[in-house]
């Protein structure tokens, strides 16, 4: 068997949420629901512990959390067919009193576990198989307090949306200018992987700062609406973050760093966008860093390549980049009026999170945490105010070029 990415790291928490690549979703959209296999799905217990098995047609997002009154499991989909399942020969497990799965919402689909005992996720994983695709759920028993202090219903940004496919549409579609600017705010790294660190200063807790006060700006003017990919110190894969960006429809992912260096003085912000060959060393450096957490937290970004699925993309990016292009310039003219810049502001490097097709995405650099005068910066409010505010008049002055520009060729 192959991991299907990004795998799940085991972890005694009572929230799970796992979502699998944007390729991998972009290929189910061209077929049909994923169908269960009900000869190789079962849920078994044992003394302590229980193991759930579903296999499908297909690897689809899904995600894991724990309820009470009454006690129990749910685990939810991306849409699922149910025929020929049937819960009672599923459910072998002295723990688990019943299984009901069907849909709930659009695009999605549940099933729920009621739980004789109470039991939390030790290790969760999708894995490729031959003939589509197997979860592995793996149960301990808990004390009922631990198990009461653990549950509720994870709130994410992209499954709290994703659900919203015709609503969605109808906002993605009206022209900029007339509706509000939908932006994903990107706090790089979290949890497990806290990012660059200098003088008892995380990246991942000054980022998630940043983008916290920087929604707040851009509610404040009114002609916005803000996603954070995350809003705690929790661990998001690189995949799961531009998954979201596309699950909402967003005009904008700005994702948002502090890097460090080993050598040299670099200080001040740089707006970079995706490309396949670095504009030098050293942003080859900084994007395999960025990757190489998410490999070391057990995400590995290699080989999920399709030709159809990779010749759809190219297509979408031939639309997708020329307006990327005008947005990290609008980020460059803005930022740099208000806040210093590094030499070489607008640079070029093949991060991750910047390669979704078709929403535009920056990344951008605040500073270096390398820097003391780059982390007196990062911690006074007082400049993160004033950088927030740049951003937004950037994007509000890229929204009115793309909305011009929209007007000029529309025939």
């Amino acid at each position: 068997m192959q991991f299907l990415k990004p795998c799940v790291l085991a972890a005694a928490f009572g929230v799970w949420t796992v979502f699998t690549p944007v390729s991998v979703v972009a290929q189910q959209d061209l077929v049909a629901l994923a169908q269960v296999r009900a000869d190789g799905s079962q849920v078994v217990g044992h003394a302590n512990t229980a193991s759930l098995t579903l296999a499908l047609s297909q690897p689809v997002p899904y995600r894991i959390f724990t309820l009470t009154d009454p006690r129990r499991m749910v685990v939810d989909f991306a849409e699922v067919d149910w025929t020929g399942f049937n819960p009672v020969a599923f459910d072998q497990a002295n723990q688990i009193a019943a299984v009901r799965v069907g849909n709930f919402r659009p695009g999605w689909s549940r099933m729920v576990l009621d739980l004789d005992a109470p039991l939390v996720v030790s290790t969760a994983q999708m894995q490729r198989t031959p003939d589509g695709a197997v979860l592995q759920v793996n149960l301990v028993s808990i004390q009922d307090e631990v198990f009461s202090q653990r549950t509720g219903v994870p709130v994410t940004a992209q499954f709290a949306l994703a659900g919203d496919a015709a609503e969605l549409g109808d906002v993605a579609r009206a022209p900029l200018g007339s509706r509000p600017l939908r932006v994903v705010l990107d706090p790089g790294h979290g949890g497990i992987d806290p990012g660059a660190e200098r003088d008892g200063q995380r990246e991942a807790d000054l980022m998630l700062v940043f983008a916290q006060e920087l929604r707040d700006v851009l509610l404040r003017a009114g002609d916005f609406e803000v996603i954070l990919t995350r809003d705690g110190d929790n661990f998001v894969p690189l995949e799961t973050r531009t998954s979201i960006a596309r699950s909402v429809a967003a005009d904008v992912f700005l994702s948002l760093h502090a890097d460090a260096v080993l050598e040299g003085k670099a200080v001040g912000a740089t707006v970079y966008t995706l490309a396949e060959r670095a504009t030098d060393e050293a942003s080859l450096r900084l994007a395999e860093r960025h990757d190489r957490a998410d490999i070391l937290a057990g995400i590995d970004l290699t080989d999920h390549d399709d030709v159809i699925a990779s010749v759809l993309l190219d297509m979408a990016r031939t639309e997708t980049e020329p307006r990327t292009e005008r947005l990290a310039n609008a980020l460059v003219d803005g930022l740099q009026k208000s806040i210093e810049m590094y030499k070489h502001p607008r640079m070029e490097a093949g991060f991750s999170v910047l390669k979704s097709a078709d929403v535009p995405s920056v990344l951008l650099e605040l500073g270096f945490l390398s820097s003391p005068q780059d982390r007196a910066n990062l911690v006074d409010a007082d400049w993160r105010n004033t950088a927030a505010q740049a951003i937004r008049d950037a994007l509000t002055a890229w929204a009115n070029e793309e909305r011009a520009l929209a007007l000029k060729v529309k025939p």
